[in-house]
């Protein structure tokens, strides 16, 4: 059997070409949808699997099975099997969350909204924001025609932006914590946060009350009567418990490595061996068990009534499931690329950092773009800043790659899961959502104009 190969020599054996298949699935996902929906609807499986094949056969071929065999369990156990049951257990336990009552959505009324989703996202997640709040802001506007604009800076917002503030917010910043970072070293961001808040938020107002006017025009008005209105109530409310038994999971995830009762002799991390050196390691065990047991709890204690209230349904879940299974493992050799040859790039000022980082965090997972970025970082000899296991970061470079990686997930609907789920969502309930190229629109005649001024004002 042939000797299987460390992740730096495949990085620096790989030909760029390994990584059409990733491109091909990227743009399968952005155009097949727009000129054969039905087909894709029906066949998207497919799809992911003839993409993910066109890659592992010729990798497994090249480089023999066991290599194929464990960067491909790598991915799914290390990466997507943590990734896909944190989804699916906010998915469930937001969807048996209700509130009900009338709240009519004008333009001042969605910038409150948002503003109060986009500060819960640090809280409780981008995940759990997006999924707690995306139903709510869907029914304030549902007596609307022109509402695509509040999906795609609630996505702006709440699905990314807003998790910037603390490890539990988004996963980098988590692995950022697990790494060495203070856990409310995170706060420093809020500055950045804040503009970027303003700015987005007084843009949002002007386009929505153009649409707003439009819609009254129209005759679209808000008419329920004042004897049928009804108060704001919270329904399933005894699921917030069962919320942030996720939370807790997720911080433990983050806290148990770290202790030697979970260590072996060598400083290994226990854990169930899988192939080659991949392991599901006991904290990551122990965080699944937690996350699947709150979300069966709160499928088993909350009333039916209240999942129909909130539409539920599980088609976006298992549309995210399904597309980024293919995402995850056709983007093993640009993350392999990526890791060997990351620091080979020139990047030595933050404002380059806070791009970089943000440009590839918009296609490929975050989490270990923030980190190949933030082990760059900590080879370029700062003499203060941030102590981590990478080394000494400063302030300024460690802020660049935060901000980068958190908020540029927002560039692309597959910049960061909750993106996708919100899209589903809104189109389950009967909004209109731009198409992958439409989308990417919003994010550069509205995103990039702020992230500029970010890199004017923090990062030069």
């Amino acid at each position: 059997m042939r000797e299987i190969m460390s992740a730096a020599e495949l990085g620096n054996t790989l030909p760029l070409w390994s990584c059409i298949p990733f491109a091909g699935m990227l743009l399968s996902i952005a155009i097949i949808p727009l000129i054969r929906p039905e087909w894709w609807e029906k066949r998207k499986a497919w799809v992911v699997v003839f993409w993910s094949l066109l890659f592992l056969i010729p990798f497994a071929l090249a480089y023999g099975m066991g290599t194929a065999s464990e960067r491909f369990l790598e991915s799914m156990v290390g990466d997507y099997l943590t990734f896909i049951v944190l989804l699916f257990g906010l998915f469930c336990v937001t969807g048996n969350i209700s509130l009900k009552g009338d709240i009519k959505g004008t333009p001042l009324t969605n910038v409150i909204l948002l503003l109060i989703s986009a500060l819960l996202s640090s809280w409780i997640g981008t995940t759990g924001a997006s999924m707690l709040m995306i139903r709510p802001v869907i029914r304030a506007n549902k007596y609307r025609m022109h509402k695509t604009q509040v999906a795609v800076f609630f996505i702006f917002l709440v699905s990314n932006i807003g998790g910037c503030l603390t490890p539990i917010g988004d996963p980098p910043l988590l692995m950022g914590f697990m790494r060495g970072v203070p856990f409310f070293w995170s706060l420093s961001l809020a500055p950045v946060m804040l503009l970027n808040f303003i700015l987005l938020l007084i843009m949002f107002f002007i386009i929505d009350m153009i649409f707003y006017k439009k819609d009254e025009k129209m005759g679209m008005k808000y008419t329920v009567k004042k004897e049928d209105k009804q108060p704001l109530k919270l329904c399933g409310a005894h699921n917030i418990l069962f919320l942030l038994m996720i939370i807790g999971g997720v911080i433990l995830s983050g806290i148990l490595p770290g202790m030697p009762m979970f260590q072996n002799a060598e400083g290994e991390v226990l854990g169930l061996h899988i192939f080659g050196e991949v392991s599901l390691t006991v904290p990551t065990i122990i965080e699944i068990v937690i996350i699947l047991l709150a979300a069966f709890l709160s499928l088993k204690t909350t009333k039916k009534e209240v999942r129909e209230e909130n539409h539920f349904s599980w088609d976006a879940i298992e549309e995210v499931a399904i597309l980024f299974v293919g995402i995850f493992i056709t983007m093993i050799p640009a993350l392999l690329i990526l890791k060997a040859k990351g620091s080979e790039l020139g990047l030595d000022a933050p404002w380059q950092m806070f791009w970089a980082t943000g440009a590839l965090s918009s296609f490929l997972d975050n989490t270990p773009t923030y980190l190949v970025f933030m082990t760059t970082a900590g080879t370029l000899g700062a003499t203060s800043g941030i102590s981590t296991v990478a080394g000494m970061i400063s302030q300024q470079m460690l802020m660049a790659i935060s901000c980068g990686a958190v908020f540029m997930g927002a560039n692309t609907y597959i910049g960061n899961a909750p993106n996708l789920m919100v899209k589903s969502i809104a189109e389950e309930n009967g909004m209109k959502m731009p198409s992958f190229f439409g989308y990417m629109g919003w994010s550069l005649s509205c995103l990039i104009p702020v992230f500029i001024v970010d890199m004017l004002v923090f990062f030069l």
